[in-house]
């Protein structure tokens, strides 16, 4: 049970955002959306690439109100056919070949997306421009609780503007787009899509369906469900680094030395495990239902729904089971204790936008989010810790008629999160965290030289009754931009940022053994705030057949908060504290497409990409587990039924360490794919077939907390069905 009820704050507001999303003008008749706009608006939709705009133009996460917002200097989307070939039980995995994307890559079960080199706390998972209201910020090994099956696009937003959906925000955002309230009325009596797949390196077997169907009277229903299970993961050579093997065969003759033949063949067999990660299979299933009703240029709807996962973590070789005192110290001698996660959360959503007419503003968007999320850490058959989340975020956003040049927008933000943990290793005191943040964005000119500002405060108070603590933090935040329009569809800019982030709970409060990760974490209670001044230039367009988009950029810290390996054992654990002191990160990242062949019907496209980030700390040391210098080249053959891709990624070493962390060696894989549309002039079904790392290449992430004894996936083999009509 969370220690703390929800504050009469947080009701009034709900109260409030469903009497305002009453749907206005109800003498209407009842009908679809009107789809005749303003001529600002038809100029506004006609500017942003088709990519970032819903089937009805609606932009979902590029902000309300701006023509242009090219303070979101990068935004990639994945949808369609991309995102039936990049499909992954995580997010983060589906997104890792955008440029400036990596992974956490804890374990199959858990991975969270990394934005130029940032994770965790700096960047923010959307659902529809909501936060997940999860814990997978607060840990690598904790899953985001959405599954991307479900899916019908998701958006990767970077730039300093996407702080505008919360500080935490430095990095960027990954909103996931799902129909689960629906965006419109169909035009069959119902419409359906499905999609089912399965694969070799994982035994993967995965099916998800949804169903949107008219009521009548401009009500539409939804529901969905997915389910998916694999087995322990499959790769190539040894899931024990070299460094990592070397150590643990060394301490293998160290215990013969002494006489302990069983502890040495303990060692021995974990330093030459070979083909599988044990403790990695998964299985996962979601079920959703949603209502929506429109009316005129006015919507409302809500949904609520499931997502249930359970999950293994492997264990790291050598480190044996950690237990603490009493009765079950004695199990460390009968070898390590698997671990395992058992995640459930229950989530209500609610979305409205609402005609205003022709007074100063135009719309009212509204959206809103509840959750209760349960997640267990099993040792073996024993349950260890319980995790708590509950959570409530709500969002009002005021957007303003076009006035000539001038566009805008005005929005308000509540955030409030309970936390608890119950258990022998609740590494985290209960806490609550309750914020409220106000915004505002506007944009000015026509071209070819638009001006855009953003600005955002927010108050944070984060208080834990059983420590005796509470922190309240003030911050503002806010960003310029200037772009230029030129020639040739070119656009380039500079965008200048300020930031601050007030330290989460976890960051504060941790102090204790984390089972999962292995490790005993140490927080620091008086944390500052975390500012950075950021800096970040860009240029794309198209030229000819070719087309471009790069970004360079550069962010100083003031009082940046990681966590570091200390090089102490607390518990028989290495002690991670999380420290602060000032930081630099700078990078560049990119994509060119070339179109080098193109007869009508057989388009023939070359595919580059990259990207580089590099981070330190004010001591000269490094930054923990950030990524290396990636490339990836591809071509594509497209023709009306066929696909094919075939591409190589290549990924440096790197020696770039912090201290206590070891290096990666570089590797290189070489994928393909083959996508098949059966009916002629059909995209609703499609056939994918695609072979990953055929050359069965060992790789290992080196932002991944496990990379020492989790590879990458060996020769994998992946077929997958979807099903639109």
């Amino acid at each position: 049970m969370l220690y703390h009820a929800y504050p009469r704050t947080a009701l009034l507001l709900t109260t409030a955002v469903l009497a305002v999303a009453a749907p206005a003008h109800a003498q209407d008749a009842v009908a679809e959306p009107d789809p005749a706009k303003s001529e600002a608006q038809d100029r506004a939709n006609d500017d942003l690439h088709d990519r970032r705009i819903d089937y009805q133009g609606e932009i979902i996460v590029t902000a309300a109100g701006l023509r242009q917002f090219d303070l979101l200097a990068g935004t990639d989307v994945i949808e369609g056919g991309e995102l039936q070939r990049n499909m992954a039980g995580q997010v983060g995995e589906m997104l890792v070949s955008i440029p400036g994307v990596s992974a956490s890559g804890f374990a199959p079960g858990a991975s969270r997306p990394i934005l130029r080199g940032f994770s965790g706390e700096r960047v923010k998972v959307l659902v529809d421009g909501i936060g997940a209201i999860d814990a997978s910020n607060t840990s690598a090994d904790h899953a985001v609780s959405i599954d991307p099956l479900t899916a019908e696009r998701i958006e990767v937003l970077r730039g300093p503007a996407v702080l505008l959906y919360g500080s935490q925000a430095i990095g960027g955002a990954v909103n996931i787009i799902d129909k689960r309230i629906p965006r419109r009325i169909p035009d069959e009596p119902v419409h359906i899509d499905a999609m089912i797949s399965a694969d070799t390196a994982s035994d993967l077997r995965e099916a998800g369906a949804s169903v949107d169907f008219p009521l009548g009277g401009g009500f539409v229903a939804h529901a969905d469900g997915s389910w998916r299970e694999t087995g322990d993961l499959a790769i190539p050579g040894y899931a024990v680094a070299p460094t990592l093997r070397a150590e643990l065969l060394e301490q293998a003759d160290e215990e013969d030395a002494e006489g302990n033949g069983d502890e040495a063949a303990e060692l021995r067999e974990a330093a030459l495990l070979r083909g599988t990660v044990p403790n990695t299979a998964t299985e996962t299933w979601t079920a959703n239902a949603g209502l929506a009703f429109f009316r005129g240029d006015s919507t409302m709807g809500f949904s609520v729904g499931v997502y249930d996962t359970s999950y293994g973590i492997p264990g790291r070789p050598g480190a044996g089971g950690h237990h603490g005192e009493g009765e079950d110290a004695g199990a460390e001698e009968e070898g390590e204790v698997p671990v395992s996660i058992g995640l459930r959360q229950y989530r209500a959503d609610f979305r409205a936008e609402v005609d205003l007419g022709e007074g100063f503003f135009e719309r009212l968007r509204l959206r809103a989010g509840y959750s209760d999320y349960t997640h267990t850490e099993f040792e073996g058959a024993e349950v260890g810790t319980v995790f708590d989340v509950g959570g409530i975020e709500a969002r009002a956003e005021l957007v303003q008629q076009a006035r000539g040049v001038w566009r805008g927008a005005t929005g308000v933000q509540y955030t409030a999160r309970d936390f608890d943990a119950v258990g022998a290793e609740a590494y985290v005191a209960p806490n609550r965290t309750e914020q409220l943040a106000v915004f505002a964005l506007q944009e000015y000119g026509d071209g070819p030289v638009q001006l855009e500002g953003a600005l955002r405060y927010e108050a944070t108070d984060v208080d834990s009754r059983p420590l005796g603590l509470t922190r309240s933090f003030g911050t503002v935040s806010g960003a310029l931009g200037l772009a230029y329009d030129g020639p040739n569809a070119l656009r380039a800019g500079i965008n200048l940022s300020r930031v601050g982030r007030a330290p989460s709970a976890e960051e504060m409060f941790s102090n204790g053994p984390h089972v999962a990760t292995q490790a005993f974490e140490v927080g620091d209670p008086d944390l500052s705030i975390e500012r950075a001044w950021g800096v970040e230039l860009f240029a794309r367009g198209q030229v000819g057949d070719l087309e471009f988009n790069v970004s360079a950029f550069k962010n100083w810290f003031d009082e940046y908060i990681y966590l570091s390996e200390t090089g102490l054992e607390e518990d028989d654990l290495p002690v991670f504290a999380y420290l602060q002191q000032d930081a630099t990160y700078t990078g560049i990242e990119g994509e060119v497409r070339y179109a080098f062949l193109d007869t009508g019907d057989v388009r023939l496209t070359a595919d580059l990409r990259g990207e580089y980030v590099r981070a330190k700390l004010k001591d000269g040391s490094n930054v923990p587990l950030i990524p290396p210098l990636g490339l990836m080249g591809a071509l594509e053959a497209s023709t009306a039924r066929f696909d094919v891709r075939g591409e190589v990624e290549w990924f440096a070493d790197q020696n770039r360490t912090a201290a206590f962390e070891t290096a990666t060696d570089g590797f290189t894989m070489v994928n393909a794919s083959v996508t098949w549309h059966p009916l002629r002039g059909n995209d609703g079904v499609s056939l994918v077939l695609k072979a990953d790392n055929i050359f069965d290449t060992t790789g290992r992430r080196h932002a991944s907390f496990t990379k020492d004894f989790v590879p990458l996936a060996g020769r994998n083999f992946t077929a997958s069905m979807r099903l639109s009509f």
